[in-house]
């Protein structure tokens, strides 16, 4: 099983931004996809962005232009750069991990909550 940090979270005023990291530690053979989901109260939990080793990427329509993953393959660590950040993006965010014929692991998650 793989292990996924993330850090970063916080409060935020409308239209500030936040960076985000996921670490992944363990049982690593060869991680494909990392991402981020987030899940807002009341809400179901939804994609946010996606990366994968290659740097291949995909968003959500919502976080389009504002967000930007990132990651250091060495590292096993992935970053979501949030700008332009709104009320509306207020969750909680989970770091996942995709291995071949290993599924997915999930991270704790992280709060963020943007503030008026």
């Amino acid at each position: 099983q793989v292990q996924l940090v993330e850090s970063g979270g916080g409060l935020v005023q409308a239209g500030g931004a936040l960076r985000l990291s996921c670490a992944a530690s363990g049982n690593i053979f060869s991680i494909n996809t990392m991402g981020w989901y987030r899940q807002a109260p009341g809400k179901q939990r939804e994609l946010v962005a996606t990366i994968t080793s290659g740097g291949s990427t995909n968003y959500a329509d919502s976080v389009k232009g504002r967000f930007t993953i990132s990651r250091d393959n060495a590292k096993n660590t992935a970053y979501l750069q949030m700008n332009s950040l709104k009320l509306e993006d207020t969750a909680v965010y989970y770091c996942i991990a995709d291995q071949p014929f290993r599924g997915r692991d999930w991270g704790q998650g992280t709060q963020v909550t943007v503030s008026s």
